[in-house]
């Protein structure tokens, strides 16, 4: 059996199962107990059901017009206690999500036997099961961030084209790849994970009203689009590596979307960009966003 290129087996409990399967020693990371979990099952459930994400995104755009409809005549709600709160976690789960994802990358690029960026986006040979678990929670966080949007309606801000189109093709797309077991996904996770707790802790301290530095804001998100101009150049050259006919395990149709994703986020960030610190015009217009697409 198959999804995407990727041959996909069964096991005796009647779970189909990656291609390799996730180790459980502490080679270059430590793994706490409650990180290990059935891969397998859980590997299997995303895999029958990474449709989830198409429906939920579905609903998101839906509620998305609903709600401003419903505000439209309302008066806008603070929620600074909530969205204070909501920043915090997650930013202090995208931190924690680093922490347990980037040891792999770096094993992979600079320890493994064959390191490098071909070993790295190609091989999952090396994946541990806590790094597993973290990419598990990164691609259902991706339905929770949703929740970005909501306070945006209800605070009445203004919702621009970049956030909500974010949000709704990152979430099929990690729930997509986690279910192909795409090597490449440990750098996009980490990127992300890398990010998302800058960025929200910075959220965290508007809420605040901390005074924040201009070059602050817009070094997060010269951050973000770097992180767009990686993602390009991975799926670039991962895209050579399989037509040099070198043995690579993703799946072509993951580099394909990948790299349509990214190229569509890096004109639309790097547009934001312009738009928000070169353009006096429309930064009043978009200032109360402050990279919130992300």
């Amino acid at each position: 059996m198959s999804i995407t290129g990727v041959s996909i087996r069964y096991n005796n409990s009647g779970h189909t199962g990656p291609p390799v399967e996730p180790h459980y020693e502490d080679r270059y990371l430590h793994i706490f107990e409650f990180e290990k979990y059935d891969h397998t099952k859980w590997h299997d459930w995303m895999y029958r059901n990474w449709n989830i994400s198409i429906y939920a995104s579905a609903i998101y755009v839906i509620l998305i017009f609903l709600g401003q409809h419903l505000m439209k005549n309302r008066e806008p709600y603070e929620l600074r206690k909530a969205l204070l709160g909501w920043n915090v976690s997650l930013a202090l789960f995208s931190a924690v999500g680093f922490l347990r994802s980037f040891p792999e990358l770096w094993y992979e690029w600079t320890v493994s036997p064959i390191g490098g960026i071909q070993r790295s986006v190609c091989f999952a040979d090396n994946h541990n099961v806590a790094t597993s678990l973290w990419g598990l929670l990164f691609a259902w966080s991706k339905l929770i961030e949703f929740g970005d949007t909501a306070f945006i309606i209800l605070r009445k801000q203004k919702l621009i084209f970049l956030h909500w189109y974010h949000h709704l093709t990152v979430s099929i797309y990690c729930w997509f790849a986690y279910a192909a077991y795409d090597p490449s996904s440990r750098w996009f996770c980490t990127m992300n994970y890398a990010v998302h707790m800058t960025m929200y802790f910075y959220y965290a301290m508007k809420v605040l009203h901390v005074k924040v530095p201009k070059h602050i804001a817009m070094g997060i998100t010269i951050f973000q689009i770097m992180q767009m101009v990686l993602g390009v150049i991975i799926n670039v050259n991962t895209y050579y590596i399989k037509l040099s006919g070198q043995e690579c395990r993703r799946p072509i149709s993951n580099i394909h979307l990948a790299f349509a994703m990214y190229l569509t986020y890096f004109v639309l960030f790097a547009n934001f960009f312009r738009k928000a610190y070169f353009r006096n015009k429309s930064r009043k217009a978009i200032k109360s966003q402050e990279s919130k697409a992300q």
